[in-house]
């Protein structure tokens, strides 16, 4: 019987080093294939994932606080007792006052409602600066930059602006305000319904406009720590908020909405890209197996006198399913190493050159994104050896069929 396994062994072995067959060519092939395209999906809906989510909390945040519309008045104050209490909220990272104020740009020749906002958060500075296309971010400690804006590209085309053209800016409320702006970036994050209204500039032309002071503004932008717990930390805040009115400590009720709920329709789009990347992960897992189990029957068969001749020497038939699930994984793995090394280095070349370019109109972004997981890729490894090691476990059933009377009687 030992004997018997050791030439088992010997054919797993020493079949690698002969001139593959068709089939054994093709369910390598297949499982290349299938790895490949089942990590460049990962990649591409995460890489996609990420984007997305950088341009929706580029014109946002993670969190936005606002007076209720109930209230009169819907100017926010920084009061010493409301900064205490965003202070006392650890899932909190960081926090700004911004004003937003709608504002008309005319040119000799157009006019465009707008709105300004302030430009201070490091995050809106550092989305647009990844975005900016022509010019500059301003330094707004420089008195000179205090009427310098950066507006999108679409804005700009739309006025016949440039870099440093000058543009006229209008607030009217119970007067008319009117200050003569200077373009000092342009900006195309390809979210055209933003880019379409947004203008930033500095947060002293804002105070001129709406006559507020350097505590209050128009809403408080809140950054989290771990935006993967986005819903639960503004229910959280939102209760605080709440009690601490209940209490009297503070005097108007806020309202808080994150960028789940401001950018909900980018976010169903993306649930709607996880469903995709299930469906394309099933039909590649099912092609490979499929493949890899043909494959495994070609060489059953094509060894089929050689099971019988090593049955008869006494080896059990378990053992001998055991050589041949050996040689089937054998060829997986070699395919599964085929597949991981091409698309990773395309991966690789697509994340640093953007080689292959997507319709901004349709997609938000002019380029396929991808990221590269290293986990996510591991699992994905690990998941498909054991579902083939599994899927091969029942053709392997057919070598208990074979008697080794009958094919020594058939040779």
């Amino acid at each position: 019987m030992n004997y018997a396994l050791y030439l088992g062994r010997r054919l797993a072995l020493g079949s690698q080093g002969r001139k593959a067959s068709p089939g054994v060519k093709v369910a390598t092939a297949a499982i290349a294939l299938s790895v490949a395209v089942m990590i460049a999906s990962i990649a591409i809906v995460l890489g996609f994932k990420r984007e997305i989510t950088d341009k929706v909390l580029g014109f946002t945040s993670h969190i936005v606080m606002t007076v209720s519309p109930n209230e009169g008045d819907h100017v926010i104050t920084l009061t010493p007792t409301l900064k205490k209490l965003l202070d006392s909220q650890e899932a909190i990272k960081d926090y700004s006052l911004q004003i937003s104020l709608p504002t008309i740009l005319k040119t000799p020749n157009d006019f465009k409602g707008i709105f300004l906002k302030t430009l201070e958060d490091k995050a809106t500075k550092e989305f647009l600066r990844s975005n900016l296309i022509s010019g500059r971010i301003p330094d707004y400690s420089n008195d000179s930059t205090r009427l310098d804006v950066v507006i999108s590209r679409m804005a700009a085309a739309q006025m016949g602006l440039n870099q440093d053209d000058k543009v006229d800016c209008f607030f009217i409320n119970e007067d008319v305000k009117v200050r003569r702006l200077r373009i000092a970036g342009i900006f195309d994050s390809h979210f055209d319904a933003y880019d379409d209204l947004m203008v930033y500039g500095s947060r002293g032309l804002a105070e001129t406009f709406s006559g507020l002071n350097s505590n209050q503004g128009s809403s408080i932008l809140i950054t989290i720590k771990d935006f993967n717990n986005l819903d639960q930390e503004t229910a959280e805040l939102q209760n605080s908020l709440n009690s601490a009115t209940a209490e009297g400590l503070i005097y108007k009720n806020y309202t808080l909405e994150n960028a789940h709920v401001q950018g909900a329709s980018y976010f169903h789009w993306l649930s709607m890209l996880d469903t995709n990347v299930i469906v394309v992960l099933t039909l590649m897992m099912i092609v490979g197996c499929v493949t890899l189990v043909s494959g495994m029957l070609t060489i059953i068969l094509d060894k089929k006198r050689f099971i019988g001749l090593i049955k008869a020497l006494g080896a059990p038939g378990n053992k001998v399913r055991q050589v041949f699930i050996y040689l089937a994984l054998r060829v997986a793995i070699v395919g599964m190493i085929i597949g991981n090394a091409f698309i990773i280095i395309l991966l690789l070349i697509q994340d640093n050159l953007h080689i292959f370019k997507l319709d901004a109109t349709s997609y938000y972004i002019d380029f396929v994104p991808v990221e590269m997981d290293w986990a996510a890729f591991s699992l994905l490894n690990f998941g498909v050896i054991i579902i083939i090691y599994l899927t091969l476990i029942f053709p392997s059933r057919i070598i208990s069929k074979i008697s080794p009377a009958e094919t020594m009687r058939s040779e």
